[in-house]
């Protein structure tokens, strides 16, 4: 699932002490939208996917480095269930199916190719193939959803040429009419997976 912010129409109260404090954390508002907003999509795609009350999951993460609120999701009910979360300024995108699960959500920037990013997420069999941002924002999307599902680390990814088999990678761009430019989503999962609109 993915969309604006706005569209996320959840309670805020479904959210952890943890999840409310990070949130406050946040000096602008569009960015402390995004990351409720993608806390609560996360609850609702699970829910989904347990046939459970979204209100009842609570949603952790633990990061051995930085403590409780960091690190990747799990749900308290149900610590099997694959769930991720990705958020940018004016989008927010979530999944959840059984085995590992990574999505991720970026802004493709305007101009030239931005080399410096290229230099430090693509082989050099990638940069010898992309020649925009839009292709070097679709290789970034799929290898962060890789490394939310723990199979990748930010610094292996100048090295790493994705091998598919065994995963399903479903990807989509939104135009982003908000001015801000478009969005590359990356949804890496075990089982296939289906894009679904955001609840009304």
């Amino acid at each position: 699932m993915g969309g604006r912010p706005d569209e996320v129409r959840a309670p805020v109260q479904w959210l952890t002490p943890a999840e409310r404090e990070r949130a406050a954390r946040f000096v602008f508002d569009a960015d402390r939208d995004a990351f409720v907003a993608a806390h609560l999509l996360v609850r609702l795609c699970a829910a989904a996917v347990l046939g459970a009350e979204p209100g009842e999951l609570t949603l952790l993460q633990r990061c051995e480095v930085h403590g409780p609120g960091h690190g990747r999701p799990y749900l308290e009910q149900a610590p099997l269930l694959g769930v991720s979360f990705s958020h940018t300024r004016g989008y927010v995108c979530a999944a959840a199916g059984h085995g590992l699960v990574g999505v991720d959500a970026e802004r493709v920037p305007p101009g030239p190719l931005d080399r410096r990013l290229a230099e430090r997420a693509l082989t050099p069999r990638e940069r010898a193939l992309v020649t925009g941002n839009d292709g070097l924002i679709r290789h970034w999307t799929r290898k962060e959803a890789l490394i939310k599902r723990g199979e990748l680390t930010l610094d292996r990814l100048d090295a790493h040429d994705p091998d598919w088999t065994g995963r399903h990678l479903l990807e989509w761009t939104e135009a982003g009419d908000d001015g801000q430019g478009p969005v590359r989503v990356a949804v890496v999962t075990d089982a296939p997976a289906v894009r679904r609109p955001v609840p009304g």
